[in-house]
């Protein structure tokens, strides 16, 4: 790939520069440069015809062009045709293009036409002097994305090149094409570079011209062989395999006052599966709130224990790491297993002594915050890693984890890799953005929960809440008070959970209130967490620090303030902080007006959905796949030009080919991802 600094061929090293912000770092690039629109040059609208509103050319001759001063000073021609005049206007003009419209000149402009002062005018049209018998484009003119310094004159003579000197090599088997009904590659490119005038401009716009069916189809293939290239590259290593032994597992179902779901049996038996196999398993276990995700993960460290190794647990939040340990201690304590506790918050010696234990392999199971992946802790005997809320952290924090493992055991063994997710992923998204998993599905609710009604109050009707939350706890039941996410402002977040604080005990002085919030000493969150989940405690006023992992059955209210402020999937987490128990529940959302679009969507999704995947995939609709996998997080590469909702029917296919060009025709695969992805492929390793 060519450095911005020394330039390719034909561009400059500023220019490099500048294009390497639009992605360009090399002629090739170009050609997938795709434009955003069109503009229509290939005709000429008599000036007694043009429509205010809508883009249009006219040709004529200047018949007058001045500097005025009032209102402000800018630069006025008049332009005349047989039809009539039309007045064109720069506020902002260089002396050069008073020169260019000196009076008598041919010239044509481009530009919106809009009802001025003095009739029909264009501001800022574009401007070409021409002969009088000069002809017309034959194609649209494209208008391509691009970034400051680097005018679409020169995108267009840029890749007006690169269409003649780079290769444009057919890649598709032609069966495929013919099944898919796809142009060809060359013929596409030719037909979004240069459409001709009577191509249709709605189905341009919208992406919907065959040429772009082609586009997509393509990028959706290299995202798939890039994905499954990695997949393929990690079943090569080697991991700790670890046969299903079960008695453990036996022994702790039967101590449980409840049976596994359906889709909770299926997961395990997948999991154990692919712990057995000499190969790392990278699986994602995603489930709704309370579907039973952490039972799953506890059997299959299990696996890993029964076998004489280590597994690991990792959670975002010290309280949902808490909260994990105590349930699988709670758990596995009767079985004669010890769970080790990692977190930066313990006193050093019992945190010394714990890693000691660790890195002499006395100890098989823990669980840690980000601790876990911190430098003095050794796991060397670590064959499974149980990432929970795995969107939460970064690639690199993942990969961390993983890389505890080999360094008492043999070094080349990577062990193996489950992720937990409670934020439901889309079907589409998953077959793109996580097509290097295998992923589990845990889709129903274990027996007993009862459904959570969900209430819209505006921010003046306040009063009311507080009167709800009086009567909830009069009734023996408990709650939680959420305070807004203050986006860059722990400190504003602070001031407004003590301020909700003060305020509520003082409503409410009947009723004991309890305050959590991310700046609280660890031992001061986990003694008011005890204190709210013995009962002690009735309301619990919190930031969004309680978002994952906290489970008390007797709390049936949560109370959301701002609630336009948050994104679905929190929403949805916290609302699944209540409904554990067999107390109906309410969740109610607090909004302030005036509400924003996105913020009024989120709401009307939350307010009529309490299915995850549904609130996931509109979720998914509201905000693009970059937004809701989380671009710098993913490692991914997110597609520039398909849409996973248009062009869903085009993914099954880009799969099925994927497979067929890795086993049948590498050189193929390669020659795509090398058009595509150049030199980052790199970006899908994580």
């Amino acid at each position: 790939m060519a450095g911005p600094e020394q330039g390719w061929s034909g561009v400059g090293g500023a220019l490099a520069a500048r294009l390497a912000k639009l992605d360009l770092h090399r002629p090739r690039d170009l050609l997938l440069h795709l434009p955003l629109r069109y503009e229509d040059e290939t005709r000429l609208t008599p000036i007694a015809a043009l429509r205010p509103g809508f883009p249009a050319q006219i040709e004529g001759e200047v018949a007058s062009c001045e500097v005025v001063q009032q209102p402000r000073r800018q630069l006025v021609a008049r332009v005349r045709d047989a039809s009539g005049m039309l007045a064109a206007r720069w506020l902002h003009f260089y002396p050069s293009q008073q020169k260019q419209l000196a009076v008598g000149r041919r010239v044509r402009l481009f530009g919106e036409v809009r009802g001025g002062f003095f009739g029909d005018e264009m501001v800022h049209p574009r401007v070409r002097v021409v002969a009088a018998d000069e002809g017309l484009p034959e194609a649209l003119t494209p208008v391509y994305p691009t970034t400051a310094g680097v005018g679409q004159a020169t995108l267009r003579k840029l890749v007006e090149r690169a269409l003649h000197s780079e290769a444009q090599d057919e890649l598709l088997p032609s069966s495929w094409r013919a099944r898919l009904d796809l142009p060809g590659f060359a013929a596409a490119l030719h037909d979004l570079h240069h459409p001709p005038p009577d191509a249709d401009p709605v189905a341009l716009e919208r992406r919907e011209h065959p040429a772009w069916r082609r586009i997509k189809f393509e990028e959706l293939l290299v995202q798939q062989l890039s994905l499954r290239r990695a997949y393929l590259a990690r079943r090569a290593r080697a991991a700790p395999p670890l046969p299903r032994c079960g008695t453990l597992a036996a022994a702790l179902l039967a101590a449980l006052p409840f049976r596994l779901t359906a889709a909770q049996a299926r997961s395990v038996v997948d999991i154990a599966a692919d712990l057995a196999a000499p190969h790392p398993m990278q699986r994602l276990l995603q489930g709704d709130v309370g579907s039973g995700k952490t039972l799953v993960a506890a059997l299959a460290m299990l696996q890993a224990a029964e076998n004489g190794w280590q597994a690991a647990m990792m959670a975002p939040t010290e309280i949902l790491a808490e909260q994990h340990w105590k349930k699988l201690a709670a758990w596995l304590a009767p079985l004669g297993l010890e769970v080790a506790w990692l977190s930066g918050s313990r006193r050093k010696r019992e945190r010394e002594a714990e890693l000691a234990r660790l890195a002499r392999g006395e100890v098989l199971l823990a669980v840690g915050t980000h601790a876990l992946i911190e430098d003095p802790v050794s796991l060397p005997r670590l064959a499974l890693a149980v990432v929970d809320e795995q969107h939460r952290f970064g690639v690199r924090q993942r990969l961390a984890l993983r890389e505890k493992g080999g360094s008492g055991a043999d070094p080349a063994l990577r062990p193996h890799l489950l992720m937990m997710s409670a934020t439901p992923i889309p079907r589409t998204l998953a077959m793109t953005h996580y097509a290097d998993l295998d992923v589990s599905v845990l889709d129903e609710l274990p027996p007993g929960r009862t459904p959570i009604r969900t209430r819209l109050v505006s921010e003046a009707r306040r009063d009311e809440v507080v009167a709800r939350l009086r009567a909830a706890c009069a009734g023996g039941r408990q709650a939680y008070w959420v305070c807004p996410l203050i986006e860059d402002s722990e400190a504003l977040q602070l001031q407004t959970a003590q301020e909700t604080f003060d305020a509520l005990a003082a409503a409410l002085p009947e009723l004991r209130v309890g305050l959590v919030h991310g700046r609280l000493k660890a031992d001061a969150k986990s003694a008011t967490m005890a204190a709210f989940a013995a009962g002690a405690v009735d309301v619990l006023v919190a930031t969004t620090v309680i978002e994952v992992g906290v489970d008390v059955p007797n709390a049936s209210l949560m109370v959301i303030e701002h609630a336009e402020r948050f994104g679905l999937a929190q929403l949805h987490q916290l609302r699944g902080r209540v409904g554990r128990g067999a107390a109906e529940s309410e969740c109610i959302l607090i909004f302030a007006r005036p509400l924003s679009d996105a913020g009024r969507a989120r709401l009307k999704v939350i307010y009529e959905h309490t299915d995850g995947f549904v609130i996931a995939r509109e979720d998914l609709r509201i905000r693009g796949p970059g937004e809701f996998v989380g671009a710098r997080q993913s490692g991914v590469p997110l597609l520039r030009y398909a849409d996973l909702e248009a062009d869903a029917a085009l993914i099954e296919p880009a799969r099925e080919l994927a497979e067929h060009l890795l086993s049948h025709e590498p050189a193929l695969a390669q020659a795509l991802m090398t058009r595509w992805l150049g030199g980052r492929e790199a970006l899908l390793r994580a």
